[in-house]
């Protein structure tokens, strides 16, 4: 009997200390979980603004600090590098359709380059975020001449136009380029999002 007590009481002692070791090996994959779901719930909360796009709160020229780093200067806080926000407004100044996709797509871009935590999850939900911002430029600049129309050879020529000038302002720096590169080595597939634009383009005159 007394033997019998002996073996359950290390039983329960043995399960307990593999349950300890086992709490302390899960609890960084738990941590790191809801960071991951914390800057999910981030990405797709950042949107573009209409004060942005009027140009309301526009930054200063960051100069030769624009490529000293991967992720550049921001120095008005809106999530678009400065140096690209400003090149959107000199080509388009007259077009503040034109200015919204575009400096859209460029606010999913630069989501690349500033993610506090990069992995599969977190680096696909910014690609569908890029994806989303393509499709606005699609849909504003270019659009469909109905909903179940395809585009012509023409059109797509027409859409990569702004889709080109983006990215080379986006990605103008090796550096850059590679840091592309091996973000998306954490890509996995995925589905587009519902929703298109940030902006509700009906309120803007040109």
């Amino acid at each position: 009997m007394e033997k019998t007590k002996k073996i359950l009481g290390w039983t329960v002692i043995v399960l307990f200390i593999l349950y300890v070791i086992a709490f302390i090996v899960r609890t960084p994959f738990i941590i790191q979980n809801k960071r991951t779901t914390a800057q999910v719930e981030k990405i797709h909360a950042t949107k573009l603004q209409l004060s942005d796009v009027m140009g309301d709160n526009l930054p200063p020229d960051p100069g030769a600090l624009a490529n000293q780093t991967i992720a550049g200067i921001d120095a008005n806080q809106n999530g678009i590098r400065d140096d690209v926000e400003l090149a959107i407004f000199k080509e388009y100044p007259d077009s503040a359709k034109t200015r919204a996709v575009l400096l859209q797509y460029a606010l999913a871009l630069q989501m690349e380059f500033t993610q506090p935590i990069v992995n599969t999850i977190t680096a696909t939900e910014v690609i569908r975020e890029d994806d989303r911002a393509s499709s606005c430029v699609a849909d504003v600049l270019v659009p469909r001449e109905s909903p179940e129309s395809s585009r012509s050879n023409a059109d797509m020529k027409k859409i990569d136009v702004f889709i080109n000038f983006i990215q080379k302002l986006q990605i103008n720096t090796k550096e850059r380029n590679q840091a592309q590169a091996d973000f998306y080595e954490n890509l996995r597939s995925y589905n587009s999002l519902d929703t298109v634009c940030d902006i509700d383009y009906s309120t803007l005159s040109n």
